[in-house]
């Protein structure tokens, strides 16, 4: 019976992952229909469709207590206060990006995002790296150049996505809250910035975009919250039932959907320095996902081996 548990457990995970990862990847379609709202406001009302949905959530899971916890706190609050404004900036960039047809640059982004967390454990977290390792954060370094040298332009919208996501990734490492909750503490935490800013623009002569285009127009806007809170929670799910390993060769999902629509469905340019460029970030994610797999197997191994000589 454990075993079939487990299995049931491994199958909703997968679909949980999907679901969370594909959604992610297919996010650019949402974004370009409401492209019309400018990126900033746009993300004003994304924090307030996001509290306001996903405050009854956390309550319906019994996490209030979790969630007035976190304001007791002040250094776990003050962290938070970082992770909102870096997630906040992630945010902007990507509907920017989406809205000025830079889908493929966002794609590059979240596939070299995975290697900037490995450079920001050596940085931040004194990591020492495998010798594989390097050679992943090199190809991709190399593949950034190439871009930069070939192209005449430096890949900044990539940049400032990889960064911004994965320092917000080292900082939630250290705020022991669930993924629920703790967007609902970063939400509220901006909300009143969203809020301030979304009347001041409702008293300028131009007044609010999303005012321009009636009904359909505000529940356009409105389904920003159920982008962001629907996904968070499949993702929470699939993180509960499954390993690191696999939530790491399941999130390339995400940028592979992105450039996917921007090259085929956008039209964006997508040149063959850009393959170059992106054939070195695919190399050294293919090395480090081998090397990790790798890691993995020999921790379980050396785990086999150390509870089968203790008994």
């Amino acid at each position: 019976m454990p075993s079939t548990a487990t299995s049931s457990d491994t199958k909703a995970g997968v679909i949980y992952a999907l679901l969370a990862y594909g959604s992610w990847g297919l996010m650019a379609v949402y974004w370009k229909w409401v492209a019309w709202v400018p990126s900033l406001e746009m993300i004003a009302h994304r924090v307030i469709w996001t509290l306001l949905l996903i405050v009854p959530l956390v309550l319906g899971m019994q996490q209030g207590r979790a969630l007035a916890a976190v304001f007791r706190k002040p250094r776990l609050l003050a962290v938070l206060a970082l992770t909102a404004a870096l997630v906040s900036v992630n945010w902007l960039g990507f509907v920017w990006a989406v809205s000025h047809d830079q889908v493929v640059q966002a794609s590059l982004g979240y596939f070299i995002n995975p290697l900037f967390s490995v450079l920001l454990g050596v940085l931040c977290l004194h990591e020492r790296l495998r010798l594989a390792q390097w050679l992943a954060v090199g190809l991709a370094i190399c593949g950034v150049a190439w871009m930069a040298l070939r192209l005449g332009q430096v890949p900044w919208i990539s940049l400032m996505l990889a960064s911004s996501f994965a320092l917000y990734g080292l900082f939630r490492k250290f705020t022991p809250v669930s993924a629920t909750v703790g967007l609902t503490v970063e939400s509220l935490l901006v909300v009143p910035v969203a809020i301030a800013y979304l009347l001041w623009l409702g008293c300028n002569d131009q007044g609010l975009a999303v005012g321009q285009h009636g009904w359909a127009g505000w529940a356009l806007v409105a389904a920003s919250g159920l982008t962001t809170a629907v996904p968070l929670l499949w993702f929470a799910n699939a993180a509960q039932r499954l390993p690191l390993s696999t939530l790491g060769f399941v999130q390339y999902l995400a940028p592979s959907l992105q450039l996917a629509l921007g090259v085929f469905v956008y039209h964006e340019p997508f040149t063959q320095q850009h393959l170059v460029a992106f054939g070195l970030i695919w190399l050294g994610l293919l090395v480090f996902s081998i090397d990790s797999i790798r890691a993995q197997w020999r921790l379980r191994q050396a785990s086999l081996a150390s509870h089968a000589n203790g008994q």
